[in-house]
């Protein structure tokens, strides 16, 4: 009796372990914006385990059989899975090295690694380019964000195309005068996570606030805090088309929606592009 209690509180402590001990990296020490961690990891993967149906179709639409596909920020590997299923050879990079371990749990001998797109120094070119969830928008400095653009330009093959998408001004969240409870999940441990969130939108830089703190509980009782600087830039119309001017794209067709109708205003959530050099 005495063992099998031993045992499950071995299985108990070994569970909680995942999300008190700190991944071994660092020299993230000093990153807060937009970094995924264990937490955070852990109830993205659970609310977004698989990518959205006419999203995947919309990427799978430009992949050919052959060529060579990146998909930076990769998370937690959700549409990178799909396109390794399906037979593609692709490769996916990301900074957050706790939603990398989602993607290896999925796909053990996939192509992905932990990188700093904004540092990334890879030789390799590629025919297809692709980031999907609107994850360009989470560079909130825009000349980060053209730095960024510059660096899918120099990572495209000649004849290649960029695709990605942005939120834009129209997805912007009401204020909130407070933290409130916007996520509720169940571990496989049985463990309650939380999260609670505000939001706070600055006219002048654009800039979507939306803070989280991320609480793991058992029974009641606080286990672990983290808390996430989530921010996001929202997009203009036109906007984005002049930093792919001046990131050295010269043919750009933008789309608002999944199913590439073309835009005509100003009022769509988000707006998808299809580049080329």
């Amino acid at each position: 009796m005495r063992a099998a209690v031993a045992k499950k509180e071995d299985l108990y402590y070994n569970a909680l372990a995942r999300y008190l001990l700190p991944m071994e990296v660092p020299e993230l020490s000093g990153l807060g914006q937009n970094y995924y961690g264990s937490l955070c990891a852990e109830m993205y993967d659970i609310l977004h385990r698989t990518a959205p149906a006419d999203e995947l179709a919309f990427y799978l639409s430009y992949a050919e059989k052959g060529q060579k596909i990146l998909e930076p920020l990769c998370g937690n590997g959700r549409f990178l899975v799909p396109f390794l299923e399906q037979g593609f050879d692709i490769t996916g990079l990301d900074l957050s090295e706790e939603m990398l371990a989602k993607l290896r749990q999925r796909a053990p001998g996939a192509q992905a690694f932990r990188a700093d797109i904004t540092t990334y120094s890879g030789r390799e070119t590629y025919d297809y380019i692709f980031v999907p969830s609107c994850s360009i928008s989470l560079f909130t400095d825009i000349k980060q964000c053209k730095q960024v653009l510059r660096k899918l330009n120099a990572l495209l093959a000649k004849g290649g195309r960029l695709v990605f998408s942005v939120d834009t001004i129209a997805s912007r969240c009401t204020d909130d005068g407070d933290y409130q409870t916007t996520a509720s999940v169940k571990t496989r441990e049985g463990f309650d996570l939380i999260l609670k969130s505000k939001n706070h939108y600055d006219e002048r830089s654009q800039t979507q606030f939306s803070p989280g703190i991320y609480e793991l509980y058992r029974e009641g009782e606080l286990l672990s805090q983290e808390r996430m600087d989530f921010q996001t830039h929202l997009y203009q119309a036109g906007e984005m088309e002049q930093y792919l001017r001046e990131s050295g794209f010269s043919a750009v067709l933008s789309y608002s929606s999944y199913h590439k109708t073309p835009v005509s205003g100003d009022d769509y959530e988000i707006l998808l592009y299809e580049c080329s050099l």
